[in-house]
């Protein structure tokens, strides 16, 4: 998994500038739009910073994308299968969790599936961001324990347990034990 990770991790400098490249953003323009710093853009794309998890749903959603649209490959073929071995992997630098984009990409469809394992005592912040208004998702915790909090709002959830939720209004996703947690989102991107 090791090797799947950093040879995907090299593609994430490119895809971000061939996406804003393509979109005719310049970094300025990106950078407002996100409120990434164009400087942390700049360095992200030529390879000299990893963006962490909060930073690139950020650039993501301002490019009109979720992490799974992101994270999916250009192309004509459009297959309704994609074997595990195939599914993008992307590691977090900041707390280590992985996240494999499980759903096959191109489908034309709205929902995203995505599995995520969450290392003992991470923390991942998404804050609130107005590109990704609209947007829900649910998780559905699979083996370990994780608090999710929406804004005042803090959900413990054990194995089994489903939480939907609005991804513009921020959240925090936490794993307070010291045993690694596995999830699911299932992400709707249709505006409501």
């Amino acid at each position: 998994m090791e090797n799947d990770i950093s040879i995907f991790e090299r593609s994430v400098a490119e895809r971000i500038k061939q996406l804003r490249t393509h979109g005719n953003l310049t970094l300025d323009q990106l950078a407002n739009a996100s409120g990434v710093s164009r400087a942390m853009i700049s360095r992200i794309e030529r390879g000299e910073a990893s963006p962490t998890a909060s930073l690139l749903a950020r650039i993501c959603a301002a490019l009109g994308l979720s992490l799974s649209g992101f994270f999916a490959e250009d192309g004509d073929s459009v297959s309704p299968l994609i074997r595990r071995r195939e599914q993008p992997i992307w590691q977090d630098p900041d707390t280590g969790y992985v996240r494999r984009a499980v759903s096959p990409p191109r489908t034309g469809s709205d929902v995203d599936i995505v599995e995520v394992n969450f290392p003992a005592h991470a923390k991942v912040s998404f804050p609130p961001h107005a590109a990704s208004r609209g947007m829900t998702q649910y998780v559905w915790l699979l083996e370990g324990s994780i608090e999710m909090t929406m804004g005042e709002d803090v959900h413990r959830m054990d194995p089994g347990d489903c939480l939907f939720m609005p991804v513009g209004d921020g959240h925090t996703f936490h794993n307070p034990t010291d045993t690694p947690a596995r999830y699911a989102v299932v992400l709707d991107q249709r505006r409501r």
